[in-house]
């Protein structure tokens, strides 16, 4: 176990003289390089940064108006049938937004459910299977200019879907 930390600990500096490295070899700046890049970064994030903006008082919205709520009580009676726990579909909605949300939410369930049981464990399993849809779509389009995403979002959301099916699946099966 003490080589695992020693490698994880060595690997920021490693990488970063392997980077001077190659520069000096390859008679590159790195300092204008990473000037260069630092400059071009700051414009990406001046171009998303009202996309994050609105998907964050979305965020807060969902939360605080009871919109989530009401979804979820929505879906309660269909999640039952299935045999979905109904104590992750606030997670299950919330993770298609926010990953800083859906992980403040998986947190809670942790507290309230512990890791253990079939229900955090289900939840886990559940947002390594997803995606946060509306935020990758939003971000990485808006950063590339791309106007009309055609079938992006219902792909995405069937892919999602399957990743909750799957989650659930898997852990009735693993877990009962």
């Amino acid at each position: 176990m003490n080589i695992i930390s020693l490698v994880s600990d060595m690997m920021v500096p490693l990488v970063m003289a392997y980077i001077i490295m190659y520069g000096y070899k390859h008679k590159i700046d790195i300092y204008d390089a990473f000037v260069e890049g630092a400059q071009s970064g700051f414009k990406i994030v001046l171009t998303v940064l009202p996309t994050l903006l609105g998907l964050m008082i979305a965020v807060g919205v969902l939360e605080h108006s009871g919109l989530l709520a009401l979804l979820c009580r929505l879906a309660d009676p269909f999640a039952k049938i299935v045999g979905f726990p109904v104590e992750v579909l606030p997670l299950t909605l919330m993770r298609l937004v926010s990953s800083s949300a859906a992980t403040g939410l998986l947190l809670d369930i942790f507290k309230n459910y512990t890791p253990d049981s079939f229900t955090g464990r289900f939840a886990s399993v559940m947002m390594c299977c997803t995606e946060t849809v509306f935020y990758t779509i939003s971000v990485y389009f808006m950063s590339v200019k791309v106007k009309k995403t055609r079938y992006t979002l219902v792909g995405a959301l069937i892919a999602n879907f399957a990743g909750v099916a799957a989650s659930l699946w898997i852990c009735r099966l693993c877990w009962g």
